[in-house]
């Protein structure tokens, strides 16, 4: 009986291990058989423990035995012990099931890390073994202007929360998506979007497929733009008049690593549409993948270099190349972004340095069209420095309190084309000031103070205080 026993735990045990290695379930049905199935093979073991159990009771009912005393004694202690080993391991079984039951509803909390090119909150599906994973953000901003003005208010609000959802089919297919509430309700200028929506089929760290509703791969931003991850309230403005962020377009490609240092991005997406261009920027020729015009497509690449021999250093640039006439305008609209950016973080010390230069063809024909100053080439540049000094006052701590400061230079009409004027207001200079504190990793509160000059016209400072989260 007790070898009976003890081959059915080491069989159980080996089938579980089996399973959990070469046999996951993929479906939720499948999840339910196998729980059914462990559960009868508990009872089974658990029915055997009780009978061996009884055994010597029933020995010491008058049962003559050639035993001695010490024998009996001996006997009864291994069969103890045994009973023990079994039910500890019955005990490991059950527990391994419960887990079985929750683990595609209750996915464990991960480490907040980027994966893949995305958001640490984006990434947390790539971390689960399989099923759901939600995770997102949010941030409430309060603006006070100051200077002139103008037609413009002191202003609050909820800039935006965002959910991620994402779901795991197996190891190589995954869903990932991201949907923002903007601006708290739809009936004040907010909207609700599907920001990103992509199914990664992950074949090899060198090579990888992604298609759907994709993020284009240009700076810092449009990548990783929740709040704990960029300093200050307001997005770097070069990142939203020149790069465009946050940009989607439908489309696919691969992405990948070439080395362990050197890792690459390249789409075929749906091109900008320059019925929306104008004076300041390419901005609003975003088609956000709601029904796009698809008659003229666009190429995107990034590469990034993280050097293994410098800590926190990162590399990279990226290009957009595209028609984007979308048969809307008498003309091809051949577009142009190029854009470079370093990054380097180490200990408490942070730096960011990015530079963009962007070229419009057909400009002069868009002018007419639109019947302002289109610009012929647009560039912009930033660069921000921050150190965490709660370390030099707290030793050890976890928390994080980092002044920064940020510079930056914009202009949507770099170029004017022939016959059109330049419109300097779009011609600007910003110098920012203010801290971020963290009092966990998740949580950020900001406080900045903000200066902007333009060449003609003028554009108010402002204070800035908000806080953000993820999850």
């Amino acid at each position: 009986m007790m070898q009976q026993a003890i081959g059915l735990g080491t069989a159980l045990l080996l089938a579980t291990s089996l399973a959990s290695a070469a046999e996951r379930p993929q479906t939720m049905d499948e999840m339910w058989k196998i729980i059914e199935a462990q559960q009868a093979q508990l009872d089974a073991m658990k029915k055997m423990l009780e009978e061996r159990a009884e055994v010597p009771a029933a020995r010491g009912e008058g049962h003559k035995t050639p035993e001695t005393d010490t024998e009996v004694a001996q006997t009864q202690q291994k069969t103890e012990e045994e009973v023990a080993e079994l039910k500890h391991k019955t005990d490991v079984l059950t527990e391994a099931v419960e887990s079985m039951r929750t683990a595609l509803v209750l996915p464990d909390k991960k480490e907040l890390k980027s994966s893949y090119g995305l958001g640490p909150a984006a990434s947390k599906v790539y971390q689960v073994d399989q099923g759901l994973s939600i995770g997102g953000y949010g941030e409430v901003n309060y603006q006070a202007l100051v200077a002139d003005k103008g037609s413009k208010n002191d202003n609050a609000d909820l800039e935006r929360l965002v959910l991620y959802f994402g779901y795991k089919f197996n190891d190589s297919i995954i869903l990932n998506s991201e949907i923002e509430f903007e601006h708290s309700s739809t009936s004040k200028s907010g909207s609700v979007s599907v920001e990103m929506m992509a199914l990664d089929f992950l074949i090899d760290p060198l090579v990888n497929i992604r298609a759907g509703l994709t993020l284009t791969p240009m700076g810092f931003i449009n990548l990783v733009h929740e709040p704990p991850f960029y300093f200050g309230n307001n997005r770097p403005e070069v990142e939203r008049r020149i790069i465009p962020s946050t940009w989607r377009n439908i489309g696919g490609g691969l992405f990948g690593q070439i080395t362990p240092d050197v890792n690459y991005t390249m789409y075929a997406v749906t091109g900008l549409n320059a019925e929306g261009f104008s004076s300041a920027g390419i901005r609003g020729g975003r088609q956000k993948g709601s029904k796009a015009l698809a008659e003229d497509w666009a190429f995107v690449g990034r590469l990034d270099y993280t050097p293994m021999a410098v800590p926190g250093l990162v590399f990279g640039a990226s290009s957009y190349l595209g028609n984007s006439g979308q048969d809307q305008v008498d003309a091809n609209v051949f577009t142009q972004l190029y854009e470079a950016h370093m990054e380097w973080k180490y200990y408490g010390f942070e730096t960011r340095v990015l530079g963009a230069w962007g070229h419009v063809a057909d400009a002069a024909t868009l002018s007419a069209l639109k019947g302002e100053t289109i610009g012929s080439s647009n560039y912009g540049v930033y660069a921000e420095v921050a150190y965490d000094i709660l370390p030099l006052i707290f030793a050890g701590t976890s928390q994080y309190l980092a002044p920064f400061f940020r510079y930056e230079k914009y202009d949507t009409i770099a170029t004017a084309p022939n016959g059109y004027a330049d419109d300097l207001f779009y011609d600007q200079d910003i110098f920012q000031v203010g801290f971020n504190y963290k009092p966990i990793p998740e949580v950020v509160i900001k406080l900045d103070y903000r200066n902007r000059n333009a060449k003609e016209g003028t554009v108010p400072d402002e204070v800035n205080i908000g806080f953000g989260f993820i999850f």
